[in-house]
């Protein structure tokens, strides 16, 4: 769409020194400086080409980017011009054209939505706690009550987050899921913890539930890019019109930031979307 601005962020190819070699970190982090982020975050949209004339030189310059101070909730605004105050929330939607939206992620979901009939977009921050809150969905129903927009017609990317094969989870939050999803069932993968004392010395750990041992304890792992996909369907867009990145934040920290397996010390990736001026 030649109207359309959009794209995720990776790791490499910034001018961030805090986190291993030069890095494109894209969030105000506390070990990085504001201004080498800034200059990260313009040459990020000057290679998307988020771009657009300068008043006095004609110089090209960098459409103004809209942000949220991310709380891991289901708060979406929706926006006609650059806020006067910052925002707080994990939703941002507009069919203003001059406009980038972001949000940033380091393992949590970057969800982009798009409706070329309307010309009207959105980007979404969904972490477990988001995608509890169903935020996806209700971010297509904000598309829908601001701009007319038809869920049949929207087009979305999920972007790289961190996958099932990474993401464990405790009991608690498989109890929650099922309580608001009918398919939670599909969302958790269960890996039994092999325990070589137990496997030595089965006897120690004999108990009167049948069939005479006590239960090997389980790890849980959440699918959240399937969950959010089922989200999706479940607001009336098509399977096809679904775009599923398969990269895994935990997997590759070569291409892309992980909060998770960083242990907190990392940078932030961005995944923006916008109309062309």
């Amino acid at each position: 769409m030649p109207w359309l601005v959009h794209g995720f962020s990776t790791r490499p190819g910034g001018f961030s020194q805090a986190y291993g070699g030069s890095s494109l970190n894209l969030g105000l982090t506390k070990e990085d400086r504001r201004e080498t982020v800034a200059r990260n975050r313009e040459v990020f949209l000057q290679s998307l080409g988020a771009v657009a004339l300068g008043a006095v030189a004609q110089e090209k310059v960098s459409l103004p980017l809209v942000t949220l101070r991310q709380i891991h909730s289901d708060l979406i605004h929706a926006v006609s011009a650059v806020p006067k105050s910052p925002l707080v929330g994990d939703g941002v939607v507009t069919n203003t054209p001059g406009l980038v939206l972001g949000v940033q992620t380091a393992d949590c979901l970057p969800v982009i939505l798009v409706d070329p009939k309307r010309k009207a977009v959105g980007v979404f921050h969904a972490g477990w706690r988001g995608t509890l809150r169903r935020i996806v969905e209700k971010g297509v129903g904000e598309m829908r009550r601001n701009f007319g927009c038809e869920p049949k017609d929207l087009q979305a990317a999920i972007g790289p987050g961190i996958r099932q094969c990474c993401f464990e989870v405790g009991p608690e939050v498989r109890v929650r899921f099922e309580a608001q999803f009918a398919y939670a069932g599909k969302l958790f993968r269960e890996i039994k913890v092999l325990d070589p004392v137990r496997e030595k010395y089965p006897m120690l750990f004999l108990t009167a539930r049948a069939p005479g041992h006590s239960e090997l304890p389980i790890q849980l792992f959440l699918d959240l890019a399937e969950a959010n996909r089922l989200q999706l369907l479940d607001a009336g867009l098509s399977a096809n019109s679904i775009e599923v990145s398969p990269l895994c934040t935990a997997c590759r920290t070569d291409l892309l930031f992980s909060y998770r397996k960083e242990k907190g010390i990392t940078g932030r990736m961005m995944a923006v979307v916008g109309i062309r001026a």
